[in-house]
This record gives C-alpha cells, sequence and structure tokens, in this order.
C-alpha cells in the first residue's frame, strides 16, 4: 500500500514540522519539505509529489501563490492553501488560481483532512472529464476483483459524494454503503476514500 505524498511549503520550520506531524498522523506521506518560494519551484521541476500544501507568504521572491500558478502549468496536481492571510486582495489572487481548498491558520486536523479530500474529489472530477474508467482497468491493477456493485459505488465516489448521497443515489442504506466501502478499500489495498481516489488519478494517468 503507497501512501499518498505531499509537498509541505512553508517559511516557518516549527509550523512545517508541525503540519507534517498532522499529515503523517493522518496516514498521509510527506513528499519534502521546503521553505521558500524558489525551493518549491526546483524541487517541483524534478519531483511530483501528489497533492501540495502552499504557504501564501514564503521567505524570498516568489509566493505560494506563483508556485501555485507554476503547479498549474506544469505539474497540475491538486493543492490546498494553507495561510494566515484571509484579506480580500490575497483571496482575489488565490481564485485566480483554482486551488482545491483555503485554510486559515490556525486549523486542526480534521479540517485539514476534509480540505485534502476535498481537493482530491474536485482533482479526480476535473481529470476524468474526458477520461472513462472501466471497471477492468481498476481490476488490472489490484490483487482481488470489484464486483459491478462496487465498481459502480467507485465511480459515484470520485464526485466527491458523502456516504449518504452515495446511498440516495443507488437507494440503498448508509449501513450497505459502508460495508461496500470497507470491501472496496480491503480489495484495493487501502485505508480510505483518499487514498482509493488516489489509485484512481494513478490508473487513469497510467493508461
Amino acid at each position: 500500500m503507497s501512501k499518498v505524498n505531499i509537498l509541505i511549503v512553508e517559511d516557518e520550520p516549527l509550523v512545517a514540522e508541525d503540519i507534517a506531524g498532522h499529515l503523517e498522523f493522518l496516514g498521509f506521506g510527506v513528499a519534502s519539505i521546503v521553505h521558500s518560494g524558489e525551493d518549491a519551484l526546483e524541487y517541483l521541476k524534478t519531483n511530483k509529489p501528489e497533492a501540495a500544501l502552499l504557504d501564501i507568504t514564503l521567505s524570498g521572491t516568489k509566493d505560494g501563490i506563483e508556485v501555485a500558478e507554476y503547479i498549474n502549468q506544469n505539474n497540475k496536481i491538486p493543492f490546498v492553501y494553507l495561510t494566515s492571510h484571509a484579506d480580500r486582495s490575497t483571496i482575489e489572487r488565490v481564485k485566480s488560481t483554482h486551488p482545491g481548498g483555503y485554510l486559515v491558520k490556525p486549523f486542526d486536523e480534521n479540517d485539514l483532512l476534509t480540505c485534502i479530500e476535498l481537493a482530491l474529489a474536485n482533482h479526480i472530477q476535473q481529470t476524468t472529464i474526458k477520461s472513462e474508467l472501466t471497471l477492468a482497468q481498476v481490476n488490472k491493477k489490484i490483487s482481488s476483483a470489484l464486483s459491478e456493485r462496487e465498481f459502480e459505488i467507485l465511480l459515484e465516489m470520485k464526485s466527491g459524494k458523502t456516504n449518504v448521497a452515495l446511498a440516495d443515489s443507488l437507494f440503498v442504506s448508509v449501513n450497505t454503503i459502508k460495508s461496500h466501502l470497507q470491501n472496496i478499500y480491503s480489495k484495493m489495498d487501502v485505508r480510505n476514500r483518499t487514498e482509493a481516489l488516489f489509485m484512481i488519478d494513478r490508473i487513469l494517468h497510467e493508461r
């Protein structure tokens, strides 16, 4: 089972280490920690993390928004802003980069997890607009094949639906959805929705 590796771009070392601790506790991997926009750009030229957390105000001449612009043009991975700045001018600059999320410090682990999951779901949805994912493609990459019903739930899940929304759309109970999800996670060798969605993304890019 591979973890989702996330790049942390934060110019305060203690804050960066704290964020890394939160990510690891939540089951994510830390691809790297960089403390300036310039270092982030250098890292992104030769590496491809699967997501990024970007502070906006960084040491050096490049800020987090400029890093986001580079990601959009080159790496095309989901990213979330972590910042203490929530003024209108900053938000307007942020909006132009189409982030997966925006968290104002201080934040807790639940906020961080929710924001990352939503960023991922939105990214997967955009990635798959022009890409058809098939049951055969998924089953070639996992050790135990999904059923057609489980694949149907997986497709609905990638659109960002909650368990309640999944149950409503498929006309089953929430407990039935939870049971199916546990089977899906087991067969895909992942621990949660986030890792399942990242596996879908990998499969689409490997085709």
